[in-house]
């Protein structure tokens, strides 16, 4: 089922002598529960790939369907409004509010939704993610791994549609990384969710159902995996 598509979208930097095209006319499908990896060169454009299917980085021309619905052919409100609801999104670095603890950073997009948090969503995340002895912590009393288990717990709490993660492990050690990509694969089969993640380790990308190579702004490659038995 094609549930995200990718058409022909160009993002260009500056102009002139200045000019830099980061993404040149990329067109790709992605389906429902997929399990992607974006692979490529520093520069190559994967990471304004995925931050333009996220809707924070506005492309120069193309469009971006998600379940049908056009992610940029919609005013800014109801842009934000998509973003928190149905996309999932984590960086390299935690990005938490420091005064807030564990379950305030996790809820704070339904409360910035003015929503009431669910409960039970929040105690199944908070147990998939090893959190629950540590859901009144600080930031800056866990572990960087642990921090970025609040991260993925925080892109999860709105139940999107589609989880997207740019080097999730770049900041971590190779036990903490290893633990990251297991419960990013964890979530995406409990939760049925699409899940795209951009990385250099190759070791990750060998994990997904699809890896997708870019350079120069350009698909150059798109392999699916062979289901390991």
């Amino acid at each position: 089922m094609e549930f995200l598509k990718v058409d022909n979208l160009c993002k260009v930097y500056g102009s002139n002598e200045n000019k830099v095209v980061a993404l040149d006319h990329v067109s790709v499908t992605v389906g429902k529960s997929e399990f992607t990896a974006i692979i490529g060169s520093s520069g190559s454009g994967k990471s304004t790939l995925l931050h333009s299917i996220a809707g924070v980085d506005v492309p120069t021309s193309g469009r971006i369907l998600l379940n049908g619905q056009d992610v940029y052919g919609q005013g800014s409100e109801k842009l934000a409004i998509f973003r928190r609801r149905q996309v999932g999104l984590i960086y390299q670095f935690h990005n938490l509010i420091p005064t807030l603890n564990v379950v305030e950073n996790i809820t704070l997009p339904v409360l910035m939704d003015r929503r009431t948090p669910n409960k039970e969503r929040l105690d199944d995340l908070l147990d998939l993610l090893g959190l629950k002895d540590r859901r009144n912590h600080l930031p800056n009393q866990l572990s960087g791994g642990q921090q970025q288990r609040v991260a993925i717990g925080r892109a999860l709490m709105n139940a999107p549609a589609v989880m997207l993660a740019d080097e999730p492990t770049g900041s971590l050690d190779s036990r903490n990384g290893q633990e990251i990509i297991r419960l990013l694969k964890e979530s995406h089969e409990r939760y049925n969710q699409t899940l795209i993640i951009v990385t250099h380790d190759e070791n990750i990308a060998l994990q997904a159902d699809r890896i997708i190579t870019i350079a120069d702004g350009k698909i150059i490659r798109d392999e699916r995996q062979v289901p390991q038995i």
